[in-house]
């Protein structure tokens, strides 16, 4: 099969889902058009260019790094269509109008290429419907492509084929949205509203009918279908504001207009709920217009309430008994649940029931199989299981029977039974829908494997279900090494794998010992190390409980000693004779930003978070990366005609002292944590493989380590420079005091101490004046404050 070859992408509609459908193609380096209609006042193409600029005030921010908003080309369908004949995929993207969208393909279809694939971004209209706009020829060449917002962020994109849309047309689709943007592809059936939105949004309407029922507060909701429910954080009326009132109400007003009491038992709970009819009559949609469920008010977060019509001070919280209930084994916690005497008990065990029943009742009918419906549930919803893995862990068939009793007695928010698959054959006797042999496919009644695309070969370890086989990357490959700290491991005998193992990948003294055998592994045996930690994040740095009682029983000297050898490690990283490549996905943060910047290369993906954040702690960078920053600015400094040192340094003081964070792969490379040459992958689930490639390419290609050598630094001049600055900041109550103290010390050590300007010095000159910076700090009192605050809550205290 000829590759599919993207060179430019057209989107069209330039509103909320077309602007950040274009801003993540460019995020991943594909050339876009957006196009809009023309403009009846002013610029012809200032619909587009209005969206382009509203991107930059977005959050979460749909753009890598804001100012890649002007790699966003502009066009117009007046004046522009020509350029369709450029783009060899041409996404559609304006209103849910099944009028508007066709009269759109009858414009366009002249201008799309022989080649080109065109896919409509519905997220539930009938994609065989709007192919009939379409002249014959063009047909083949259609397919739906719902992304799902926000595009950058939510892993989900479903792909949708007509009875006409050629095989190979999804399968090229689906290798570019895996590799080149980073999704998770789910095949669904042309039904309303697909897989995903068809069983969540069936699901927030049963639970506002639930709400309603059992006489809860939205936030208390929230708190009980957030983290605490394996959801995302956001709960669930929170979830709505962010996604948007107007969007949800359109989907909604999908399931009302296309399904019936015939097609969809379920179709009686799909009354838009009267609290959304009240706010979306008060325009009240969300976060994009500053009120919905919620609204923010000064610093209070305020809700509204449908009995009093206005908002009420929100933030109570779940009865902490359903807070321990949640954490019990699934079986045991449903049990529970189902038996609980409270209304908050009862809702939970309600809300899991009704998604339980409704997505077993639709699977034959929206999906393939029953890993589609788990998939898109997690990557579209944010949910750590879907519904049926969650059913399976807890229990088959005891969970079914429940289910049904339920039915039977007239709890259900449906009298539709449980399809008979569920009680009896291949589903019972396995003990679920996922098995070793493949998932739950009703329509053949067989356990099918995953679909086979050469795309999928770059995913060494893809993301599994519960029961499902395939390779998992703690028992995977030949340990070389193993203890609690970490495991050192090869898939190939040809390089060195090391995962963390300790919590949040914590940088413990084991830990540090194991990197350091697995470079020595590595030099005598082996042509790489890759350091891939398996899942987020990539570490959070050094392990502060670790050190506190160091501290505490050996005094400064001992923590001197554990910094020394934390500081030698990375040496040992960066000259090493073989490639060390850093794979990073997640928070790589105080010493996990250390150990990825002393990496011969770095291979992150887009969603990696970067920064020297010990500031938040009351400490400075004591694993070299102010030895780092210092080295990096002489080195910028020395390559430019511009010889002003400080005009190189000062961007590195700002980022260690203000703790910044990179909040994507691209913004970690403008802080400097990332290179022009370090590579930036979209899918999580391939960092390995490229990581382990380039480790591969580098060896072939005879690698050597960096020459050590010395280089210059600001001096006390440039330090004087940088402490009146700082004076400014205190006394204009910018910064404590304790900042002042702590950004004073990280000047020091960044301009090199008291020298003069331009003095050359080595990297350990400078982790010297780290470790004296870190151990002074580490007995301040200030600084056990910001330490204890961290550990206790896991929020920076100022003080």
């Amino acid at each position: 099969m000829s590759r599919f070859n993207v060179k430019k992408v057209a989107v069209l509609g330039a509103g909320v889902m077309g602007a950040q459908i274009a801003a993540h193609l460019v995020n991943c380096k594909v050339p876009v058009i957006l196009f809009d209609l023309a403009a009846k006042e002013g610029p012809k193409n200032g619909i587009a260019l209005k969206a382009i600029e509203n991107l930059k005030k977005l959050k979460p921010a749909p753009l890598g790094v804001a100012e890649d908003a002007a790699l966003i080309e502009v066009a117009n369908y007046d004046d522009d269509l020509k350029k369709l004949k450029g783009c060899d995929l041409v996404i559609e993207a304006i209103a849910e109008r099944m009028d508007w969208k066709s009269d759109l393909y009858h414009k366009i279809a002249p201008f799309v290429a022989k080649n080109a694939i065109l896919a409509s971004n519905t997220s539930g209209l009938s994609i065989t419907k709007l192919s009939e706009a379409l002249p014959e020829a063009l047909r083949p060449r259609f397919c739906g492509i719902h992304f799902f917002n926000p595009p950058r962020y939510m892993v989900l994109v479903e792909l949708i084929a007509t009875p006409t849309t050629k095989p190979e047309v999804l399968d090229q689709l689906e290798a570019f949205v895996t590799t080149a943007l980073g999704k998770g592809v789910v095949r669904a059936k042309d039904t309303p509203n697909f897989v995903a939105n068809r069983i969540g949004i069936a699901g927030m309407l049963a639970t506002m009918k639930e709400v309603e029922k059992f006489g809860l507060t939205f936030d208390v909701v929230d708190d009980l279908t957030g983290k605490r429910l394996g959801r995302a954080s956001s709960g669930t009326f929170r979830t709505a504001d962010v996604v948007g009132l107007d969007t949800m109400a359109h989907v909604i007003k999908t399931l009302q207009d296309n399904l019936s009491a015939e097609t969809d038992p379920f179709y009686d709970s799909f009354g838009t709920p009267p609290v959304l009819a009240k706010l979306l009559e008060l325009k009240n949609l969300g976060q994009k217009t500053g009120a919905g469920f919620y609204k923010k008010q000064g610093r209070d977060i305020l809700r509204f309430d449908l009995a009093k019509g206005e908002y009420v001070p929100s933030g109570a919280k779940a009865d902490e008994v359903y807070g321990r209930m949640l954490k019990k084994p699934a079986g045991e916690r449903l049990k529970l649940l189902r038996n609980a005497e409270g209304p908050q008990g009862q809702f939970l065990w309600a809300i899991l029931r009704n998604s339980f029943h409704y997505a077993a009742v639709h699977l034959a009918t929206i999906a393939e199989t029953a890993r589609d419906v788990d998939l898109a549930m997690r990557w579209g919803f944010g949910m750590k299981q879907g519904p049926f893995e969650l059913w399976q862990e807890a229990g088959w068939l005891q969970v079914a029977k429940m289910i049904q009793e339920d039915i039977d007695t007239g709890k259900a928010l449906s009298r539709a039974p449980l399809p008979e698959w569920v009680f009896k054959g291949p589903v019972a006797d396995a003990g679920g829908v996922h098995t070793e042999q493949g998932s739950w496919n009703p329509t053949t009644a067989k356990f099918e494997p995953r679909r086979v695309l050469p795309v999928y070969e770059r995913q060494l370890f893809p993301e599994l279900l519960l029961g499902e086989a395939g390779p998992r990357p703690d028992t995977a490959g030949k340990t070389l090494l193993e203890n609690d700290a970490i495991r050192l491991w090869t898939l190939d005998d040809e390089i060195v794998i090391a995962t963390l193992k300790t919590k949040m990948r914590a940088i413990s003294p084991d830990a540090g010992e194991g990197l350091a055998q697995a470079v020595e592994m590595a030099e005598k045996d082996y042509q790489g190390l890759v350091i891939w930690p398996g899942g987020d994040p990539f570490s959070v740095g050094a392990d502060l409980q670790a050190m506190l009682p160091g501290y505490v029983a050996g005094g400064a000297g001992l923590v001197d000693s554990m910094e020394k050898e934390l500081q030698e490690m990375m040496l040992r990283l960066r000259y090493a004779n073989v490639p060390v490549v850093s794979a990073i996905r997640g928070m790589a943060l105080g010493g996990g930003c250390e150990l990825a910047v002393y990496s011969s290369r770095r291979v992150a993906t887009m969603e990696s978070y970067m920064g020297l954040v010990e500031v938040g702690v009351g400490l400075v960078p004591g694993a070299g990366g102010l030895a780092y920053l210092a080295r990096r600015a002489a080195e910028n400094a020395q390559a430019s005609t511009d010889k002003d040192l400080l005009h190189f340094l000062t961007e590195g003081f700002t980022a260690a002292a203000m703790a910044k964070v990179g909040m994507s792969a691209l913004d970690s490379r403008k802080l400097g944590y990332l290179l022009w040459s370090d590579v930036i992958v979209p899918h999580k689930d391939e960092l390995l493989y490229v990581a382990i490639n380039e480790a591969k390419a580098m060896y072939r290609a005879g690698y050597r380590p960096p020459m050590k050598r010395q280089f210059a630094v600001a001096g006390r001049d440039g330090k004087a420079t940088i402490q009146g600055q700082l004076v400014n900041m205190r006394d204009g109550g910018f910064i404590s005091q304790h900042d002042f103290y702590v950004s004073s010390l990280i000047a020091n050590v960044l301009t090199g101490g008291d020298v003069d300007p331009g003095t050359l010095v080595d990297e350990e000159y400078l982790m010297t004046l780290e470790r004296q910076a870190f151990t002074t700090l580490l007995g301040h009192p200030k600084t056990h404050e910001r330490i204890m605050g961290m550990l206790s809550t896991g929020k920076p205290v100022r003080n």
